[in-house]
């Protein structure tokens, strides 16, 4: 049965203009204009029988229009009153055995003086479930309840959410983590589900548990107390790194010397892993390495090597002089030496003995890229980077990124396993290259890669954000999914608007006006571009919003200072 049974005598006007996907209404009662609403639903009668059209009211206008000038009578008007609808789908009663299909395709356009009915009451609550009902279809994402109905459900399409990239956004305090905590629950449940959560904060902790998995890049108190990959600690060790990584980290590119520092450093990597690979015995890999391959070496040989070159003699006409890049190594070495006694860089260098096993990168990428069925505790995990310094934050990121994506890459197809890598605080690691540094450069380039080639690997991105305006435009571009809560500022709001379909482009106008918990949802994942209420998710993120007010009434801690102060000399919280 149809859920629409209208009558001419519901209709609010009729269609006076059609161009493309945008139609021009004419509304004859005043009083039915003012029911419309910017942003609402309205039915359009379609040209084909046995099809409705779908669209959003985009803009009301009434116009006052003179229509005589008289000395004795004055100026006779009429008024004007016109409704903007952009299409965004069809209604069809039938298709096949299936009833009231949603589809978001144009298959008709309504015709002139056709009949146009607003959406609302018992006609928009069947629609909505009609919507509902389409995408609970086993595949089903549920964020919460459509702000238009509460009483429907709002299902998206998990296949499509991560197939094609998605971004989530809002501005501190709309309910951004809230909405990520919902999505991250709903993974965690699935019996064979895969997904990264970068944590720059460790605001996801308090979601551990029932299939969610809590890790953290060493901290120096780690490094101390000897914990390891099995205590859920992950140290990144040196030699993961790519050699343009460890150029960026290791030689300071004003250095004059810059150009044979990196050569020499090429040089002598490549050798450690060799005599590595040698004394292993590895004959199959020697043969095929490249300097980017991820083969462990002691770096104590790498600095010994680098002392010798530095202090190299030659022989000379009157005697030994000093080599070709004697005393030109010696910034490169100090700088190498003050990274590795940084007790903030203990994940890197002070992973010890363990760190170095041939196995090391299969347990780490049974850590990170395992299913439940395969390590054990769960399929979403965190990491937890909260104790990475800023200033190489995004290379180590992006190495946990670019570590995700090669091994998705020499996966044989038949044997690949989906995963996704859900990027909170993006901006911070993968912005616009014109607010870049080197180490931003090199994370931006993995990003982009898996943005633009991840989906045939089985790799998805779900960008995270706050400040959509600094994060990087091409990884942007390249998500099919919107999930905006609010946005105050006209920079961020721009981009989502720039990022949409131009026939939904004033649905955007909204985003300054949505509530805490609200969020506009446009993309393949949705059938209809929607405003939905998020809903609660079960165990709550720790966002760090202090009650200001509430706080300033009660007591205070008279050691917090001092302690404090001791945590930054130790670097590490007791």
């Amino acid at each position: 049965m149809a859920i629409f049974n209208f009558s001419d005598d519901d209709a609010l006007g009729t269609v006076s203009s059609v161009d493309t996907a945008t139609v021009i209404v004419s509304v004859e009662d005043s009083e039915k204009l003012k029911r419309l609403q910017v942003n609402r639903l309205a039915v359009l009668q379609s040209s084909k029988p046995g099809q409705h059209l779908i669209g959003l009211i985009s803009q009301v206008t009434r116009k006052r229009l003179i229509l005589d000038q008289d000395e004795n009578h004055g100026e006779e008007f009429d008024e004007q009153n016109l409704c903007k609808v952009s299409l965004i789908g069809s209604l069809l009663d039938a298709e096949g055995l299936n009833r009231n299909v949603f589809r978001r395709t144009l298959e008709s356009v309504p015709e002139i003086e056709a009949n146009c009915f607003s959406l609302e009451g018992e006609d928009l609550t069947e629609f909505m479930r009609v919507i509902s009902h389409s995408e609970n279809d086993g595949n089903s994402l549920v964020l919460g309840r459509y702000t238009l109905d509460d009483k429907a459900e709002a299902f998206l399409n998990g296949n499509k959410f991560f197939q094609r990239h998605a971004f989530i956004g809002g501005s501190t305090g709309a309910g951004k983590s809230w909405a990520t905590a919902k999505i991250i629950e709903q993974v965690a449940h699935l019996k064979n589900s895969n997904a990264i959560i970068f944590d720059l904060h460790g605001e996801y902790a308090p979601l551990a548990g029932d299939g969610v998995k809590y890790c953290k890049i060493a901290g120096p108190g780690d490094v101390e107390s000897g914990k390891t990959i099995s205590d859920g600690t992950i140290f990144l060790p040196y030699w993961l790194l790519s050699y343009e990584a460890m150029v960026s980290l290791f030689v300071d590119r004003s250095d004059q010397n810059a150009p044979n520092q990196a050569m020499i450093i090429s040089r002598e990597v490549n050798a450690a892993k060799n005599r590595y690979l040698s004394d292993g015995e590895y004959k199959d890999i020697l043969e095929n390495f490249t300097i980017d391959s991820p083969v462990p070496f002691d770096l104590s040989s790498v600095m010994d090597g680098l002392n010798r070159i530095n202090e190299e003699k030659v022989a000379g006409v009157r005697g030994p002089k000093a080599g070709e890049f004697n005393g030109k190594l010696s910034r490169l070495i100090s700088r190498l030496e003050n990274k590795i006694s940084d007790r903030r860089l203990g994940f890197l260098f002070k992973g010890g003995a363990d760190v170095l096993q041939f196995d090391y990168l299969n347990r780490l990428a049974n850590l990170l890229l395992g299913c439940a069925v395969e390590n054990g505790t769960g399929g979403v995990k965190i990491i937890d980077f909260s104790e990475v310094p800023s200033d190489v934050l995004p290379l180590m990121v992006s190495l946990v990124a670019r570590v995700s994506f090669s091994i998705q890459q020499w996966t044989p197809l038949e044997k690949r396993h989906p995963i996704a890598l859900m990027c909170d605080e993006a901006h911070l690691y993968i912005p616009n290259r014109n607010l870049t540094g080197s180490a931003d450069d090199i994370s931006i380039k993995i990003f982009e890669r898996i943005a633009k080639e991840g989906r045939k690997y089985g790799l998805s991105l779900v960008v995270i954000s706050q400040r959509p305006s600094e994060v990087n435009k091409t990884i942007l571009s390249q998500c099919s999914n919107f999930v905006s809560m609010r946005l105050t500022n006209s920079d961020d709001q721009g981009v989502i608007k720039k990022l949409l379909p131009d026939s939904l482009g004033s649905f955007s106008d909204i985003l300054p006006t949505l509530d805490t918990g609200e969020a506009l949802v446009v993309g393949d994942a949705s059938l209809l571009p929607s405003r939905i209420r998020i809903d609660e998710p079960v165990r709550k993120p720790n966002s760090g919003t202090i009650e200001f007010w509430r706080e300033w009434q009660g007591e205070v801690d008279r050691a917090r200072l001092g302690s404090a102060i001791d945590n930054w000399r130790k670097q590490k919280v007791e």
